[in-house]
């Protein structure tokens, strides 16, 4: 579903913040009016960007009508990221057997050469993981296109949809724990493995590649959930519904 004008847009991002952040519980049954109020909308973009919301995930349809926050147990959180790594898998064993030319790599080129650059000059940390994670989301989506495929580049946007599936997701994670700071070489490892697999029209090897770096983010999420420090720094935490065992 678009989004077509400037109030669904608001409604949109502010209604994402709200259940990101945990200021609409999980459970929680969304009311027009009070949201219209609050978020100074009228209801039509207001509904648009609640069947939005839904298509993503993020709530729940009720039967008798409206939505609910939707909650996310173990099992969901690491569905999706696995979700997530088949089809980008699935996309670069596309890439790899379509006739690319040399020019065609060059973004991903580039890409992989940035990251490497930045991974040379200093630890991945708190200050600088934005500039790492917009060279790295330029290496997922370099993938996505270089795959030629409109149908499955939709579904990949639905996968990663949801806070905690996007190939970044962990980032913050990462560059707050130091036993996961050796997570960042395998990955970059991987990022040139798999540029390398495109070059040589290696479709399998480049599928089983990606699948395997999206398992990275299921390690990250297993070291965020140990306390409640780096727990908080997981996007949409709040939206988790089962018991974590405190780190000691």
């Amino acid at each position: 579903m678009e989004v077509s004008s400037p109030q669904t847009l608001r409604a949109l991002l502010k209604l994402r913040e709200l259940i990101l952040s945990g200021e609409l519980e999980v459970g929680e049954r969304l009311s027009e009016l009070p949201l219209v109020e609050r978020l100074g909308v009228s209801r039509t973009p207001l509904r648009t960007a609640l069947v939005r919301l839904g298509e993503e995930g993020l709530l729940d349809p009720i039967p008798t009508g409206g939505y609910a926050v939707r909650g996310f147990d173990e099992r969901e959180l690491y569905a999706a990221i696995e979700v997530r790594g088949t089809l980008e898998g699935l996309a670069a064993r596309l890439a790899a057997e379509r006739d690319l030319a040399p020019a065609d790599l060059a973004t991903l080129r580039e890409a992989v050469r940035s990251l490497d650059a930045l991974l040379e000059r200093s630890p991945i940390t708190v200050k600088n993981f934005d500039e790492y994670v917009k060279r790295n989301e330029l290496f997922h989506a370099c993938i996505i296109e270089l795959a030629g495929s409109s149908v499955l580049a939709r579904q990949i946007e639905r996968a990663v949809s949801l806070p905690f599936a996007s190939a970044s997701a962990f980032v913050m994670v990462q560059a707050a724990l130091p036993e996961a700071q050796d997570m960042f070489t395998v990955a970059q490892d991987h990022h040139r493995c798999v540029l390398q697999a495109i070059e040589a029209r290696e479709g399998a090897r480049a599928e089983a590649l990606m699948r395997e770096h999206a398992r990275l983010a299921r390690r990250n999420l297993e070291l965020a959930l140990r306390n409640q420090r780096t727990r908080d720094l997981v996007p949409g935490s709040g939206l988790f519904r089962f018991p974590v065992t405190e780190a000691v």
